[in-house]
């Protein structure tokens, strides 16, 4: 981890995107509010739910720096909205379902240093009862190359960046149905500094429907067109871009089956997440 100063204070501006999610939004709405800190912020942008979200929104509002609910172009365009109203240092984005853990932000301001741009850490896997499934490492030695030859996508939600590196990389691509935050993170990770945090900031909610299951073609190919959009602009013969390509998706295989054995706390499964705090969690 980098040795240079943490930056004190920093503001960490979130953004929750929802649409009809009132079965699991409260449980993502008190894990971001029993994190923030004095000047953090937090939106909440609806696409103009139909099942009583709007009233679970209405009981935290006056804890909230702002929310609409209106009809959007998905959850990018949602995302995209929240990140224009924002003013924090550091921003990041949890969707309706997910929890952050106890502690997450503050551990976050931790470790953003001055030379980072970006961390990314671990994550859990929930049920739809907030009982852990699974533990997910985050851990890759570099970003720029997982994302750009390996076609990987950090855990989103254990991500944490800058504003400036956010303006810098043009923000979300609202026009992106399914695969905007690999296409976000693979141009933050070639614009910025990033580095892994061995830390396990949050939990990634398993339910019917999501977006990322139901959607899991549409979005493999909306990332193949995005990534053979950056390396058009690489200048290197094509067969050494493929020869990079195949060594890193070989080495994310490799990683994932090393996580597998090696890092997961399959000793946590059937937890409820809520008492877990964010923390290294390793092997037991």
């Amino acid at each position: 981890m980098s040795n240079s100063q943490a930056v004190i204070g920093t503001r960490i501006s979130v953004v929750t995107p929802s649409y009809n999610m009132g079965k699991y939004l409260e449980d993502t709405i008190k894990s971001v509010l029993s994190n923030l800190r004095d000047g953090d912020e937090y939106f909440i942008i609806d696409g103009g739910s139909t099942d009583g979200s709007i009233d679970i929104i209405r009981r935290y509002e006056s804890r909230l720096s702002g929310w609409v609910s209106e009809p959007d172009r998905g959850y990018a365009d949602a995302i995209g909205k929240g990140f224009g109203k924002v003013s924090g240092d550091i921003l990041c984005w949890i969707n309706a379902g997910d929890i952050y853990l106890s502690g997450a932000f503050d551990a976050a301001r931790g470790v953003m240093t001055n030379d980072l741009d970006l961390i990314f850490g671990d994550d859990f896997h929930i049920d739809e009862e907030s009982r852990v499934i699974s533990h997910s490492s985050g851990w890759v030695p570099s970003l720029r190359a997982a994302t750009l030859y390996g076609t990987w996508t950090p855990l989103q939600d254990a991500c944490f960046w800058r504003r400036d590196l956010y303006h810098k990389v043009g923000g979300i691509d609202r026009s992106l149905k399914y695969a905007a935050d690999y296409d976000l993170f693979l141009r933050m990770a070639l614009a910025g500094r990033a580095e892994y945090v061995p830390m396990t900031f949050s939990a990634f909610r398993r339910h019917d429907g999501q977006k990322s299951v139901s959607g899991a073609a549409a979005y493999q190919v909306e990332r193949m067109q995005v990534r053979a959009r950056e390396l058009e602009k690489i200048r290197r013969p094509k067969a050494v871009k493929f020869a990079y390509g195949g060594f890193n998706r070989a080495s994310m295989s490799f990683r994932s089956r090393l996580a597998s054995s090696l890092l997961l706390r399959t000793d946590l499964a059937g937890t409820n997440v809520t008492t877990l705090p964010c923390a290294a969690y390793g092997r037991a």
